[in-house]
């Protein structure tokens, strides 16, 4: 079988573009995760020179988070309007000069204004590359697409923390801001000269703020658009609960280094990439409803053997408190894009909108997650383990009640996207 690109999208790429195409819009989904966790190697440096606390460095995580929750409710509508390619432009611009003012930063105060404005920014690439699969790719193809995003995509968690420790052992803290300015940089290079606009103007909406709002209304005010994207939230959350307590679990749990998180990260980031190609294989093979549940039935069995693990005496140590994560977030990974699709598809022309709802309510969980949860259950290992359980029992019950009453179609959205496989 061949693949061509219909004359829907006048720049959809081929060959080597498309695949060049592709690792971009990954590489727009790794800068929000990759921006958090690159952080924690350095909480401690930054709590000694501001004589900061343990809860207020982890606002340095949730207000980065809150308003990237709130953009996410303007990136994609305007990305419906103005076409998708000017939007990841802007916001690549305002992330390298919030990461500039971060590295420059007096104060903690100043800090947490500047990583406010970098979470605003951040999240137009990781929302609007959401988007543009779907503009572009049909079908399997579509879920194949996004499971080879989501595998790039889960690098960043893994690898942030290690780049983190790597780069204080150069400099203090401000050069991880620095080197987010570099990558920041050669972001906006390979989205002005290779990405191309998916998102033709004839199928632009109006740029007005009512009918921009109106689009975010009709997709939150929608019963299934309203659980797919809380099953999103409690599936994502399962995992981003030992994201956000890292320096907590690494530091005051197993009392680790600085350059040592990847003893945490490396098995909670292998399940989710080996779970994203998994899906990827199995898509056009299985249904995606059957493929989601199948991944909570792994995340459900893992995350109750964690908990588990977690009550037997002398488990406070490596490997036992990570021996179970790979399986948690690698059930995690094999339902993520199934949920992501059937939002999408949803609203067909309303794609844009449809992300940003999506988006927003699991980035204000996460958001939640950081804030509170993370320094309230980080004093136990067990603790973390019934957290992250019960948000896995909570996003399965949803997804099977969408089930219920929504079917998943087995071949997505027959909305023409721009990109259609013939033989």
């Amino acid at each position: 079988m061949t693949a061509q690109f219909a004359p829907t999208s006048s720049a959809a790429p081929t060959g080597g573009r498309r695949a060049l195409f592709l690792v971009i819009l990954a590489s727009l989904g790794m800068i929000g995760p990759f921006s958090i966790d690159t952080m924690f190697p350095a909480f401690a440096r930054m709590g000694a020179e501001f004589g900061a606390s343990e809860l207020a460095l982890q606002q340095i995580i949730s207000s980065y988070m809150l308003t990237f929750a709130v953009m996410s409710l303007v990136h994609g509508p305007l990305s419906d309007a103005l076409g998708r390619k000017p939007m990841v432009v802007a916001g690549t611009v305002i992330y390298i000069g919030a990461s500039i003012g971060c590295a420059l930063a007096p104060n903690l105060g100043v800090l947490l204004v500047f990583r406010a404005l970098q979470g605003l920014s951040a999240g137009a690439g990781a929302i609007i590359s959401r988007a543009m699969v779907r503009d572009v790719f049909a079908d399997a193809q579509a879920q194949r697409t996004m499971s080879h995003i989501a595998m790039i995509f889960g690098l960043a968690p893994a690898l942030a923390p290690v780049v983190g420790g790597l780069l204080l052992g150069f400099s203090g803290w401000r050069i991880i801001f620095w080197f987010l300015v570099v990558v920041g940089v050669a972001m906006l290079a390979l989205v002005v000269f290779f990405l191309p606009e998916t998102h033709p103007a004839e199928r632009r909406t109006p740029v007005k703020v009512r009918h921009l709002a109106s689009g975010l209304w009709s997709v939150a005010r929608d019963r299934a658009g309203r659980r797919l994207s809380l099953a999103a939230m409690f599936n994502n959350g399962a995992m981003f609960l030992y994201v956000s307590s890292a320096p907590l679990l690494v530091g005051n749990l197993l009392r680790l280094g600085e350059q040592d998180y990847w003893m945490l990260f490396v098995p909670l980031i292998s399940g989710m990439v080996i779970g994203s190609w998994v899906s990827g294989r199995l898509a056009g093979r299985l249904s995606g409803a059957r493929i989601a549940n199948l991944g909570y039935a792994i995340s459900l069995s893992a995350g109750a053997a964690n908990l588990g693990v977690s009550l037997i005496p002398g488990t406070t140590t490596l490997p036992w408190a990570v021996i179970l994560l790979p399986v948690l977030t690698f059930g995690i990974a094999l339902t993520f894009p199934v949920v992501t699709l059937a939002m999408l598809d949803l609203f067909p022309s309303a794609r844009g909108s449809a992300s940003s709802v999506q988006n927003f309510v699991a980035l204000l969980g996460n958001t939640l997650v950081s804030g509170i949860l993370a320094p309230a259950l980080g004093f136990s290992l067990t603790a973390l383990a019934a957290g992250s359980f019960g948000y896995t029992i909570i996003g399965a019950l949803l997804w099977r009640r969408h089930l219920a009453s929504t079917p998943i179609a087995p071949h997505g959205s027959p909305d023409a996207p721009a990109f259609e496989p013939v033989e």
